[in-house]
């Protein structure tokens, strides 16, 4: 099992779903990303290569895999709904945990908003969930950036 078939594919598809923010200079040959949006600073494998991306303003999708321990991923009941915000926290050296909407739904792909997009993908089916609902997530370690 995949969830993708190839980077340029990949970064095609969920274009739409680019976080926009701030790339910073890298350390020559470092594979991490230092990529700041949503009032957060994240490091991503990059993996759309080395030297593409220049520091200064830039879009990348975000990609992280889901973690299924503790119960997670999940949908949110009414009553938390009625309290939900957007929250996104940094858990790991790439890795975040948060709440948010769903923008677009598949069956082992959630793009949630959670102070910026996140397209979070799972090797298994993902709970029951549309467009609009309110989810709880953690990712496993590293998350992936996809320069456009």
């Amino acid at each position: 099992m995949t969830l993708e078939s190839s980077e340029l594919e990949f970064a095609s598809r969920y274009a739409p779903f680019a976080a926009q923010g701030q790339l910073y200079p890298q350390r020559e040959g470092s594979p991490l990303l230092e990529f700041a949006s949503g009032g957060r600073v994240l490091y991503l494998f990059d993996r759309t290569g080395p030297y593409r991306g220049r520091p200064g303003p830039a879009r990348v999708v975000v990609h992280g895999v889901l973690d299924r321990r503790g119960g997670g991923p999940r949908v949110l009941n009414a009553e938390e709904v009625g309290r939900a915000r957007a929250t996104l926290a940094v858990v790991g050296v790439s890795e975040v945990e948060g709440v948010g909407e769903l923008l677009a739904v598949s069956r082992r792909v959630w793009v949630v908003g959670a102070r910026l997009p996140l397209v979070l993908g799972a090797f298994e089916e993902l709970p029951g969930a549309a467009v609009g609902d309110w989810v709880a997530f953690r990712t496993l370690p590293p998350l992936h950036g996809f320069q456009l």
